[in-house]
């Protein structure tokens, strides 16, 4: 696999390869191997709940854990320290069959001790939507987030061949496919939690 160069990405977005929609600034987000991503306007977080832990096969909707919160441009989403929120990026990404993307955080946002993606930080082949940001502040201090700013960056890489069955593919199970907001965990409907053993 090799990773796509700025000049590569260029060609991939002109010709409508790749999307990235709406990029505000072309030459300026556009780095030497990736793209630099803005943050939405919409966070989740946890709520507090009166039970001892989270059950993958609960029959609840996850979702209900958390609550949803809209921060107007100008205005910040602060994250905590120890906190752990969910947010889209603002823009929409459309991934062609024959490359996998990664989100990575920005160094800028490490040194506040913030981190853009804990697990999910791969983006499957074929998947289209806002990408969800795992953010965690593993730092001491409360650290300011404002819709619109750039924190994390995604790089493309090929791949052998095309993918047979990219995601969203009608044989996949392609949970998230097509989101445009933070998405809690849809956990509970994977396949070995739910095969009655």
């Amino acid at each position: 696999m090799a990773i796509l160069s700025d000049k590569d990405i260029k060609k991939y977005l002109s010709s409508k390869k790749i999307i990235i929609e709406p990029l505000k600034d072309f030459e300026k987000q556009i780095q030497p191997s990736s793209v630099d991503l803005r943050i939405g306007n919409e966070f989740k977080s946890f709520k507090i709940v009166r039970r001892p832990f989270i059950d993958p096969k609960d029959s609840t909707d996850l979702s209900s854990y958390m609550e949803s919160v809209n921060i107007p441009n100008g205005d910040c989403f602060i994250i905590h320290p120890n906190e752990f929120a969910l947010a889209t990026t603002f823009e929409t990404v459309k991934i062609p069959d024959d490359l996998v993307a990664r989100v990575e955080g920005r160094s800028s946002m490490g040194r506040l001790g913030v981190t853009m993606h804990v697990t999910a930080g791969y983006i499957d082949p074929g998947f289209e939507g806002r990408i969800t940001l795992e953010i965690s502040n593993i730092g001491k201090m409360p650290v300011a987030l404002y819709p619109g700013q750039r924190v994390c960056q995604i790089v493309f890489e090929t791949m052998t061949s095309p993918s047979q069955k990219p995601y969203g593919h009608p044989e996949r199970d392609s949970k998230y496919m097509g989101q445009v907001s933070p998405e809690s965990s849809r956990i509970k409907f994977d396949y070995e939690l739910n095969d009655g053993s």
